[in-house]
């Protein structure tokens, strides 16, 4: 056990260093190759600002999944592993071609569905596809609608400094606890493997996170919220799959919905208001949550740390609900967080906010 602990906290303390050190480095690269994010009147950064964060934050998640293959006793690079990493390439390289030039929604959309494919059938069997919702076809749907809405919920709440980065290190030491409270005697290394992947991501963009707390000197581009959506969503299905086949009961798949219930938020509320107030629903703006939050409190850093203690907060509720295994206090609990999150909503919604006339539909 002690030399487990020590695996744990080398892999998550070298993550953290390999990211830290080479952010300096990519963020002269950015510069070099002008990717950057320049200000315009729907941006709060009043400087040109270098977007490949996502980058750094992928190469240090890349190299220590490698060491966490080569740490961890019986796994190899067989194809759950290499279609693993090889969606997370995918969706870093169509993430920093969308920085650099951006892409057609639709194509876009499409990369996403490609990577998400990828992990799917490289991950699940035909038969486990077709046992987990009683059909192949929408077992495969509702892991897209999963993966994709993430992709993109992630990538609209990435509006803010240091906002998701942190969020993301937080959501990524929630699933190493539930690899820990999951572990039992017959699933110790496959468990343990998981807590090294997910203290990987974790240490990763908390490495990342001293560059893009407010103020911010380095953004994570498309690459970055997209990667993040991409390895939070991923976990989520495993650790789905995992709680499902631990309680043998499939009300336990909204395991990783209540765990990432900010996010969901976030989008869902967005996507209401603009909805009916007649605006462009996938324009980017500057009535976020997280918008409307620093609204009230005048402070981006206090805005982030509000963001943090909700996730914190979302993080332990969910841990001691998956803990005790009762299925009525994980009804009661998702009911509970839907009924809080529709008053915040409301109170939120009642926050004045600047609405960006590219979300204004012509008459």
């Amino acid at each position: 056990m002690d030399n487990r602990i020590y695996e744990y906290l080398r892999v998550f303390v070298m993550s953290w260093l390999l990211v830290y050190g080479l952010t300096p480095f990519i963020m002269k690269l950015a510069r070099w190759t002008n990717l950057v994010d320049k200000p315009n009147a729907r941006k709060n950064h009043e400087k040109t600002t270098p977007l490949m964060g996502g980058l750094s934050v992928f190469i240090g998640f890349f190299l220590l999944c490698i060491y966490d293959v080569a740490i961890s006793a019986g796994r190899y690079f067989d194809l759950p592993m290499v279609g693993y990493l090889a969606g997370s390439l995918l969706i870093v390289l169509i993430g920093l071609w969308d920085d650099k030039w951006p892409l057609n929604p639709y194509v876009k959309l499409l990369g996403q569905i490609v990577v998400s494919l990828i992990f799917i059938f490289s991950n699940f069997t035909i038969n486990e596809l077709n046992l987990m919702f009683g059909n192949v076809y929408v077992s495969v749907f509702l892991m897209l609608l999963w993966m994709v809405g993430l992709m993109n919920a992630l990538n609209f709440l990435d509006n803010m400094d240091g906002v998701l980065s942190g969020m993301a290190g937080i959501l990524g030491l929630g699933f190493f606890a539930f690899s820990l409270t999951s572990t039992t005697q017959t699933n110790q290394e496959a468990m343990a493997f998981i807590g090294l992947i997910s203290l990987s991501f974790a240490g990763s963009v908390f490495g990342f996170l001293p560059y893009n707390f407010n103020p911010a000197r380095m953004f994570l581009g498309d690459a970055g919220s997209m990667f993040i959506g991409y390895f939070l969503s991923s976990l989520g299905i495993l650790m789905a799959r995992l709680a499902g086949n631990r309680y043998n009961d499939k009300l336990f798949f909204l395991m990783p919905v209540l765990l990432l219930s900010y996010a969901i938020f976030d989008i869902v509320f967005v996507s209401y208001t603009r909805k009916r107030d007649g605006r462009h629903v996938m324009q980017g703006g500057w009535d976020h949550t997280t918008h409307r939050i620093c609204n009230v409190l005048k402070s981006v850093k206090l805005t982030a740390i509000i963001v943090y203690a909700i996730n914190v907060l979302i993080v332990l509720t969910s841990i001691i609900v998956f803990i005790i295994g009762s299925r009525e206090l994980l009804l009661a609990t998702t009911a509970l967080f839907i009924v809080f999150l529709f008053f915040f909503g409301r109170k939120l919604d009642q926050v004045p906010v600047v609405i960006s006339k590219n979300q204004i539909k012509d008459n």
